[in-house]
C-alpha cells in the first residue's frame, strides 16, 4: 500500500520562502505523475503544480513564477518549493500520485498524503 507523507509547512511571513517534502513508500510509482494540491477553510482542492513523466510540469496561475516543483525518483521524493509567499498562500497542501488526470488537472484514483499546514502572516 503506497503512502504519501508531506512535511515543511509552517508559520511563514508574506514575501517569505518555504519547502514542503513528500516522501513516499509501501509502492512502486515511478510511472505515477505526482503533485501539489491545497485546500483553504471552505474552499475545495485546488490544484497548485504537477510533474509529469518525463518531467514536464504545470502550474496554477496563481503561483506561477513563485513555486517550483521538482521530483527525486532516486529517493521517492516530491517537493514544492515556495517563493514570495502570500496571505492567499494559506491553505493544507496535499502530495498526490496518480496515473490518471482530469481534464482540469485533478488527480483520479489517486493515492493521497495527510496534508502539510502552511500559515502565511505577519
Amino acid at each position: 500500500q503506497v503512502q504519501l507523507v508531506e512535511s515543511g509547512g509552517h508559520l511563514v511571513q508574506p514575501g517569505g520562502s518555504l519547502r514542503l517534502s513528500c516522501a513516499a513508500s509501501g509502492g512502486e510509482l515511478s510511472d505515477y505523475a505526482m503533485g501539489w494540491y491545497r485546500q483553504a477553510p471552505g474552499n475545495q482542492r485546488e490544484l497548485v503544480a504537477i510533474i509529469f513523466l518525463p518531467g514536464n510540469t504545470h502550474y496554477a496561475g496563481s503561483v506561477k513564477g513563485r513555486f517550483t516543483i521538482s521530483r527525486d525518483h532516486a529517493n521517492n521524493k516530491l517537493y514544492l518549493q515556495m517563493n514570495t509567499v502570500k496571505p492567499d498562500d494559506t491553505a493544507v497542501y496535499y502530495c498526490s500520485a496518480a496515473r490518471s488526470f482530469s481534464p482540469t488537472f485533478y488527480p483520479l484514483n489517486a493515492y493521497w498524503g495527510q496534508g502539510t499546514q502552511v500559515t502565511v502572516s505577519s
